[in-house]
């Protein structure tokens, strides 16, 4: 089996680290595959991905292509205007990176093709060679972006499969790019190894430039990319709401990883909604911390605070495999891989007030704080394991070899 993977950023957002993870077990359970990596830049997936003992290729996207999304340019009139602006000037750029693409991957000879990331949904339908099959791997929710999905659905007949990391992923895609595909519902999987109770911890305060927090404070933190719907704000006034005298400190863990304009909110906005707030004191801002299970179990709870639909929620497994309880924001496959009240706890998503009342209820019962971690854990090795990822995948590759 020859399968080319292909993947628009070095960067290690929630689809990096679900390719990672993939690719890991795919080494394990197959080490006579020949994988290799065709990435769009270079960047800390690249040397995790080579550790691993598989080729990487970077071949850099121009800028206006990198630059190229949906996401964030609004609604109306003004924002088409933008988008056809940047459609235009990424025109030229594009089809020159697709013929590059193509001749890349030709040369290998792929049974599949593995397209991970949007961009790369539609470059690899230009690229695919005629005896290869595509598989787009889709992380997000295809009707939410509009440019992506007109372009998916003219493309979609160069799509033999679709692999969507929850079902309710999958039946948006399905309903977005219509027939043709088959999709295929997997959930991610986590290195259970690595995100354990076990281990080092971050110094959170440190990071953030925090003196050390008094001893007794609970460390409640949102562990996510800059990207506008992560809920920062949410998190933020949920901590404003939490009574000053009750021993909690916050960390915002992350930072902008992606290159798509208008996406992401900047550490200056954060920073000034938390003055905003009088939380100053109360709050800290760590940056992206390379070793995100170290600031995992450096954390008492840890928050999911997505204020649309999370179509997987990979922060929420690498918690609950670290043992800690998670506050979920309840929406998308979010809902698919939690048990309120058993494994988690969850709120309406956006919904300051109840988060504020989940914390509350953790940050002063310890005994709910470690019941909730240990269930998470229990909940982690069953269903979140690289094996079983493996197992749900196999198929789904020698399927489209057969048929290519």
């Amino acid at each position: 089996m020859r399968v080319v993977f292909l993947n628009p950023s070095a960067q290690l957002g929630g689809a990096e680290a679900a390719l990672y993870e993939l690719l890991s077990a795919l080494r394990a359970a197959h080490p006579a595959w020949s994988l290799g990596l065709v990435v769009a830049a270079e960047g800390p997936l690249v040397e995790r991905v080579r550790a691993l003992g598989l080729p990487v290729t970077v071949l850099p996207f121009p800028a206006s292509l990198a630059r190229l999304g949906d996401w964030g340019l609004g609604r109306g009139l003004a924002a088409r205007v933008r988008l056809l602006g940047a459609l235009g000037a990424a025109a030229v750029p594009a089809a020159g990176y697709a013929w590059r693409l193509r001749r890349l991957v030709r040369r290998e000879r792929p049974d599949v093709v593995h397209a991970n990331g949007l961009k790369m949904h539609v470059l690899g339908a230009w690229a695919r060679p005629r005896h290869a099959a595509l598989l787009w791997h889709i992380h997000d929710y295809v009707s939410r972006r509009p440019l992506a999905a007109r372009l998916l659905r003219q493309r979609a007949g160069a799509c033999a499969a679709i692999v969507a990391n929850s079902q309710s992923v999958a039946a948006d895609a399905g309903r977005v790019i219509g027939p043709g595909p088959v999709v295929h519902a997997v959930w991610n999987a986590v290195d259970l190894s690595r995100f354990s109770p076990c281990g080092a911890a971050a110094d959170l305060d440190a990071l953030a430039g925090l003196p050390p927090a008094p001893a007794g404070v609970v460390r409640v933190g949102l562990v996510a990319t800059f990207a506008r719907w992560k809920g920062h704000a949410t998190f933020l006034e949920a901590l404003s709401r939490l009574p000053e005298s009750l021993p909690v400190r916050g960390y915002v863990i992350g930072g902008p990883v992606y290159e798509t304009a208008g996406s992401q909110v900047s550490l200056d906005e954060l920073r000034a909604e938390a003055a905003a707030r009088g939380l100053e004191s109360r709050v800290g801002f760590t940056g992206f911390v390379p070793d995100a299970a170290q600031a995992m179990r450096a954390l008492d709870v840890v928050v999911h605070a997505s204020t649309d639909p999370e179509p997987f929620g990979l922060v929420i497994a690498e918690g609950m495999a670290c043992a800690r309880p998670v506050v979920v924001s309840l929406a998308g496959g979010a809902a698919e891989i939690t048990t309120p009240g058993v494994d988690a706890l969850a709120y309406a998503p956006g919904d300051a007030v109840q988060l504020s009342e989940r914390l509350l209820s953790l940050v002063t019962n310890a005994a709910l704080r470690q019941r909730l971690g240990d269930a998470g854990r229990s909940t982690a090795e069953r269903v979140f394991d690289r094996r079983r990822l493996a197992v749900d995948m196999t198929p789904v590759y020698e399927n489209l070899a057969r048929s290519a």
